[in-house]
């Protein structure tokens, strides 16, 4: 039964995959040139908005940056590169980061919309997202697409591929086994029930307890994961370069373009770097949506620096360190497995201890976020009041997630997303011109 959902769910990939790439890739690339590039050079500014203080209802720019950082960077960065190489060899890497850099132009226009196009709930709090501003600014198909995103939303941000990563380190790693011989199976398990229980009790307090939780935890392991990884780089300073020349070279060898496998390649570094950073998917602007912020493209400028940070800086730390290693050349590892050895050769023979550590910290943040992003999309679907319903349904999904391949796991997560970016981008190109004429007024644009 497992093994025909497997087979189908890569069939139904393949059949939206190009579609995908061709709307996140090109529709990027004119955002890009829509824009003329003029969010990007304005990063400095991103950074400073997300410390200022605005009296309004809702949540502050830092909390949103920090809620959706906590949703993509995590396993999918420590986990997701790694099974990227290992599919897709050292190559995959360049097309993650041209994904990233038009990634973050397509997240400044769509968390601009949010906030343009949103609406106010009768006790004043900010409703913000795809599915607004698809329904309040395109007349005649808005509310197909926003139902359409909607729908597929409730898969999409379902914490399988966290759940079933997690539940694989603490298998792998720690071997519960030795301690208690129940089998890998009642192991998982176990494991599924603990995080339910541990998710119950922040997402049932709802989004103020979980931007709460976030907020606090993220940067502190963000700065612990990158600390770490600088270290290691610099401790073998000596081969990055020649690593960087390793990832362009199989990035554009003569072999991947006369045999067709270059696009193959094309295609699994973007489908990694959305899974990474989630730009055009439509998750982000669910939380930036929700802040203080009064002008649109405020917004959008502290939103941009999420794909920079996740896939820009994070994934590249990631991918360099199982490169430089030599793990990935091992067929028997991929996935959390993967990273771990690599950072277990490079860090004193401890490097696995400490990042198993902050994988647990990033796995449970993205847990506790996740289930916002269903909330509003059932929200919607419905009432708002009866989002919170979601919830049940979302905590069931973790034990399926525990036991279940990741193989599975991936084919849910990657036609979900694929299914949610087609209205989303077409959504944005459509309202583009909105986010172009607030940065004429306020003179960045002549």
């Amino acid at each position: 039964m497992l093994s025909v959902l497997q087979e189908l769910l890569q069939q139904s990939i393949q059949s939206l995959e190009w579609v995908m790439m061709l709307l996140i890739v090109g529709g990027g690339g004119y955002l890009v040139v829509h824009s003329r590039g003029v969010p990007l050079l304005k990063i400095r500014e991103g950074i400073r908005l997300l410390f200022r203080k605005e009296e309004a209802a809702g949540i502050s720019r830092f909390q949103a940056l920090s809620a959706v950082i906590a949703a993509t960077v995590g396993l999918g960065n420590i986990s997701g590169v790694a099974i990227a190489i290992h599919m897709g060899g050292p190559g995959v890497l360049v097309w993650m980061w041209v994904t990233a850099l038009i990634g973050s132009m397509i997240k400044f226009y769509s968390c601009s919309l949010a906030v343009q196009l949103r609406e106010i709930t009768q006790e004043g709090d900010p409703l913000g997202g795809p599915m607004y501003y698809m329904r309040l600014g395109i007349r005649r198909w808005g509310k197909p697409m926003a139902i359409w995103f909607s729908v597929a939303g409730l898969f999409g941000v379902l914490p399988a591929f966290t759940a079933n990563q997690l539940t694989q380190t603490l298998v792998d790693v720690m071997a519960p086994n030795q301690y208690l011989d129940l089998g890998d199976w009642q192991w998982k398990l176990v494991i599924g029930i603990a995080l339910c229980v541990l998710s119950s009790w922040v997402i049932f307090g709802g989004l103020q307890k979980i931007v709460r939780v976030t907020s606090g935890l993220v940067p502190v392991m963000v700065v612990l994961y990158l600390s770490m990884g600088v270290y290691i780089l610099a401790d073998n300073a000596h081969l990055v370069i020649p690593t960087f020349v390793k990832i362009f070279d199989a990035a554009f060898t003569w072999q991947t373009a006369a045999t067709g496998s270059f696009w193959g390649l094309v295609i699994l570094g973007v489908r990694r770097a959305v899974f990474s950073n989630e730009s055009g998917v439509g998750n982000a602007p669910m939380y930036h949506g929700q802040s203080v912020s009064k002008f649109g493209t405020d917004e959008g400028l502290t939103a941009l620096l999420g794909p920079l940070l996740d896939t820009g800086l994070v994934c590249s730390i990631t991918g360099l360190i199982v490169i430089i290693s030599g793990a990935y050349l091992n067929p028997d590892l991929n996935g959390i497995v993967l990273t771990l050895e690599a950072f277990r050769r490079l860090f004193f023979g401890v490097g696995d201890e400490l990042l198993l550590l902050m994988v647990l910290v990033f796995g449970v943040s993205t847990l506790f976020t996740y289930s916002y992003y269903g909330v509003k999309c059932f929200g919607f679907l419905t009432r708002t009041q009866w989002g919170h319903y979601y919830n049940y349904f979302y905590i069931a999904s973790i034990i399926f997630s525990a036991l279940v391949t990741v193989e599975i796991v991936i084919g849910i997560i990657d036609l979900s997303f694929a299914l949610m970016s087609i209205p989303n981008m077409l959504a944005i190109l459509y309202l583009s011109r909105r986010v172009k004429d607030e940065m004429r007024a306020r003179q960045w644009l002549p």
